[in-house]
């Protein structure tokens, strides 16, 4: 992670974030959406005033949620309360959990713990009543998942009974509010 620039790297989190919710919502493909980012909401040194952010990050951000949205919804799934599937939650909660369950699984380079106190931080711009801290459970639950080693813990604890790809019914694993894919 070596000459990340992190106020850079926050401003592509949230914007990962809202373009995800906005996949979500409206339907519209990844790439339309990556591309309205890109050319229309970043900013570059001659634009005063425009968002600054690590470009090739979100759109490694966004490419990741959409190719990977199965098991990263099949992992977030597996640490909800089975009163709220993850169809259930907001649609702004749904994206930060996928962009951040993504980092978990495929950004080693990041440590753990910095991605979720990130996303934590994401949640608290975003809500304020008891979703950031259960956004801090269920990241944290994955995280020990994946990365057993980061948190001390042994290898055999992700092969344990509730862990990721563990005891997955079926019907959990299936990606719920698919985001639209490019053809």
């Amino acid at each position: 992670m070596s000459g990340a620039n992190p106020k850079l790297r926050r401003v592509s989190r949230v914007s990962a974030v809202q373009a995800l919710y906005q996949m979500d919502v409206s339907g519209t493909p990844h790439k339309t959406v990556v591309n309205e980012f890109l050319n229309h909401r970043f900013g570059h040194a001659d634009e005063p005033g425009m968002v600054k952010a690590d470009e090739p990050y979100f759109e490694d951000i966004m490419a990741g949620v959409v190719s990977n949205q199965t098991g990263i919804d099949a992992s977030i799934t597996l640490h909800l309360s089975d009163k709220w599937p993850l169809r259930r939650l907001d649609a702004t909660l749904r994206a930060l959990l996928r962009s951040a369950t993504y980092e978990i699984q495929k950004r080693p380079d990041v440590p753990g713990l910095v991605i979720i106190n990130e996303y934590m931080a994401i949640a608290t711009d975003f809500f304020s009543g008891k979703e950031p801290g259960m956004v801090n459970g269920v990241l944290d639950k994955i995280c020990k998942d994946v990365r057993a080693a980061e948190f001390g813990l042994s290898a055999s604890h992700a092969a344990l009974p509730g862990a990721i790809g563990k005891d997955v019914p079926a019907e959990k694993a299936a990606p719920e509010n698919a985001l639209a894919k490019d053809e």
